[in-house]
């Protein structure tokens, strides 16, 4: 039975408990929240179990007071997700939920959890790639809507209804104070062994391709980078291209966990 962080869709669209034999943990951008990965259960197919994170102070969680830190938001992540690992699984984020995905991986290894099968993070720099652009968390509010509304993901119908962006905008800039206030720990190597797969829009202004290959730091296994069409929200409502590069990736995941099952496994010397 998953916990209140996270929602279960299967490829029938049901909520609750699956038996696919890869489980999938969704983290959505600054301000977004499980639906944005609704429309996955039936693209990714049966065989993946789609579990979106839902964070304190957004959707069923909207009376929760919101993290404003990484280190306290990952505690909860971790103490939460731990029990649900008894099938492989994959850690996907889009921008802040890349490092918030990155980070609960590491403290969940260090923690002696199951390792995942594999890291997907999308529209981010990787963790040790800096960061020049100015903190829009604390603009006043006029400012900080202007920020959102040029990076397109949030609605503009919202964006226009004042009484509505009380309830939204403490989540939102709690998310932007997350990720501008993250500073990843330096380390001797590689936190992480398993595949990372990265992905990006073409025309993200703030995750160009070059920033976004900073991600190869961050493991000692195999890394991968796509660049799609489009800008910072290029995977809004699953286009095909995306989804396709997402299956593939989560088979060759799949495969790769099946072959390290097997009771007989020739490794070539």
């Amino acid at each position: 039975m998953s916990g209140s962080w996270t929602t279960v869709r299967t490829a029938g669209g049901d909520e609750g408990g699956a038996t696919a034999g890869l489980r999938l943990f969704c983290f959505a951008h600054a301000g977004g929240g499980s639906a944005f990965f609704h429309p996955w259960r039936r693209a990714l197919g049966p065989g993946v179990e789609v579990r979106s994170i839902v964070l304190p102070g957004r959707e069923r969680r909207a009376r929760e007071t919101p993290h404003t830190r990484m280190g306290p938001l990952v505690d909860g992540l971790v103490a939460e997700l731990a029990p649900q690992l008894s099938v492989p699984y994959v850690l996907f984020g889009h921008s802040l939920g890349s490092i918030v995905a990155y980070e609960t991986a590491r403290a969940l290894l260090e923690r002696g959890s199951r390792a995942p099968s594999a890291l997907l993070v999308s529209g981010r720099r990787g963790p040790f790639v800096a960061d020049h652009r100015r903190p829009v968390h604390n603009l006043p509010e006029d400012d900080f809507l202007a920020e959102m509304s040029r990076l397109g993901g949030t609605p503009p119908e919202l964006l226009s209804k004042r009484e509505l962006l009380r309830h939204f905008l403490p989540p939102l800039r709690a998310d932007h104070e997350i990720n501008e206030t993250y500073r990843p720990d330096p380390l001797p190597g590689p936190a992480l062994t398993c595949p990372v797969f990265a992905f990006t829009g073409a025309a993200d202004p703030l995750a160009d391709p070059h920033a976004v290959a900073g991600w190869r730091e961050v493991t000692s296994g195999d890394f991968r980078l796509r660049v799609f069409p489009g800008d910072h929200f290029y995977l809004k409502g699953a286009p095909e291209d995306v989804m396709a590069a997402l299956r593939e990736a989560l088979a060759a995941v799949q495969q790769a966990s099946s072959v390290l099952r097997s009771p007989v496994h020739t490794v070539a010397t």
